[in-house]
């Protein structure tokens, strides 16, 4: 049993989407905001975004002509977030099942793109970091957020992931067990 809980790598089950509201220490969405710098008639992309926390507040920040894409791999959390986006009467946010490992979407798309408490649950998450990569326009930003659980990305081992992703990191905030990373593509300005 101890083995398993410390290889799984499912994503957090729909069954369990109330955990995922609740604030988590050093991933506060101010945090968020100074790394991701979102801003009107930006296109960005979220991977994972669970019952639709980050969504709520990134995608109003885009305005009208921005526009928010959110990707899972499970129907069920993007009916929850398109639901609480109509209730709240945010109207930009765009929801995609798909992998991440194969993001349906044109090279250099992007402004920006995000993952919180996310990319642990993917395998392989360096393939999912070179699908970023390739989904981002040259000079996006990419941020990755993480939280000390069974998933967690440590700081130095999502440097590696992001070194072999043609990534590199520019800043960390928050102490290794919750963190921000920014990241862009390697030449960018």
């Amino acid at each position: 049993m101890a083995a398993w809980w410390m290889t799984d790598t499912a994503p957090y089950p729909y069954s369990q989407r109330w955990l995922l509201d609740l604030p988590l220490p050093f991933l506060s969405l101010r945090r968020l905001d100074r790394m991701l710098m979102p801003s009107p008639g930006m296109r960005v992309l979220e991977i994972g975004p669970g019952t639709g926390l980050q969504s709520l507040h990134v995608a109003p920040q885009l305005g009208e002509r921005g526009r928010l894409d959110v990707v899972d791999v499970q129907q069920p959390m993007l009916d929850h977030v398109s639901a609480r986006a109509a209730k709240l009467g945010v109207g930009n946010i765009v929801p995609t099942l798909a992998d991440a490992h194969s993001l349906p979407f044109e090279d250099e798309t992007f402004d920006a793109a995000y993952l919180v408490t996310a990319i642990g649950e993917i395998p392989e998450p360096a393939v999912t970091l070179g699908e970023l990569r390739r989904v981002l326009k040259p000079a996006g930003r990419l941020v990755v957020g993480e939280f000390f659980d069974r998933h967690q990305i440590r700081p130095a081992r999502l440097i590696a992931h992001a070194d072999s992703a043609r990534l590199h990191v520019t800043q960390i905030i928050g102490p290794p067990f919750a963190y921000y990373a920014a990241l862009r593509p390697c030449g960018a300005a």
